[in-house]
């Protein structure tokens, strides 16, 4: 549990930074794209091509790899801890990015972000307090080739969702983001071939698939999010994706459970999280608005055409 412990806040660290990061990457990448007259969708939103620009600057790359690291530990966290705790403490990494999106990026936190990351760090003791032993790690495979289908209609359907959204789907990306990462950890927790290592198994293993989709197209959409909306936003509607299914998965089908007598400190603490998270997606969302807002009235006004 300790090690568990561990490692998931070290991953939760590493996520944080990472956000913030690329956060850093995607905007100077918009200003050179602004300057050279832009790069959008006809709905307003970022085109692949920008997108890709945003992912070759060198804050987004050290983002990247940071997210990396954070995978591996993250993915070791999955197997030690229930899939409610590990994932709900990930999810912390809201809170680093929220102190480090003030140092880096700049912004004000509205007292109302404040208050919600407070109650998520509570929400997180209260999770750590009530949880019990992991469930099982074995699923029929039926679960495995499920979770791969619903990986790729998430992803492909989310991506095009996003698309017609344009900039007014920073929310939407960063929470399919989050189930993108959600099945992420749901397949490390069943993957096959791991324990003990079998290399046949664990490459005719639907879930292992189901990983790379997920990882893959969740790190695209928040890419996404965090080009068009709040750093803090996209990233609490990522906690959300990440937290509430895994979490459910793992309570329903893999066993996970809280210490006896305390599972309704466990739900509690849960919706808490989610709560919470919601509410910082909610405030920095308007927070990007009315940095747009005063973004155009700094701007000069153009000179009349003659």
């Amino acid at each position: 549990m300790i090690i568990g412990l561990v490692t998931a806040v070290a991953a939760s660290v590493c996520y944080g930074t990472g956000s913030v990061l690329q956060a850093l990457g995607t905007r100077r990448s918009a200003r050179q794209e602004a300057a050279a007259g832009g790069a959008t969708t006809e709905h307003g939103g970022p085109s692949l091509s920008s997108t890709a620009k945003a992912a070759v600057t060198w804050e987004f790359i050290l983002g990247t790899v940071l997210d990396f690291i954070g995978f591996g530990l993250g993915a070791l966290a999955a197997r030690l801890l229930p899939l409610f705790l590990s994932q709900t403490i990930i999810s912390a990494n809201l809170v680093i990015t929220a102190v480090l999106s003030v140092k880096l990026l700049g912004l004000r936190l509205k007292q109302l972000e404040w208050v919600s990351i407070g109650v998520l760090c509570s929400a997180l003791v209260l999770l750590a307090v009530a949880a019990g032993p992991e469930g099982g790690h074995h699923a029929p495979m039926s679960f495995h080739w499920w979770l791969l289908a619903m990986s790729v209609v998430l992803i492909a359907g989310g991506s095009l969702i996003v698309r017609r959204l344009g900039r007014s789907g920073a929310i939407v990306a960063g929470l399919l983001s989050g189930l993108g990462f959600g099945a992420l950890g749901i397949g490390v927790r069943v993957l096959n071939g791991v324990e003990p290592f079998h290399l046949g198994q664990l490459l005719s293993d639907p879930a292992l698939y189901a990983i790379l989709v997920g990882g893959i197209g969740g790190m695209y959409l928040h890419t996404v999010a965090l080009q068009i909306g709040s750093v803090n936003g996209a990233t609490a509607a990522l906690v959300v994706g990440e937290t509430v299914v895994p979490g459910a998965v793992g309570v329903i089908w893999l066993g996970d459970s809280s210490r006896a007598g305390l599972g309704w400190l466990a739900a509690f603490g849960f919706v808490l999280a989610v709560v919470s998270a919601v509410g910082v997606a909610y405030f920095g969302e308007h927070e990007t608005e009315d940095a747009n807002h005063r973004s155009r009235e700094e701007e000069p006004s153009a000179a009349p055409h003659l």
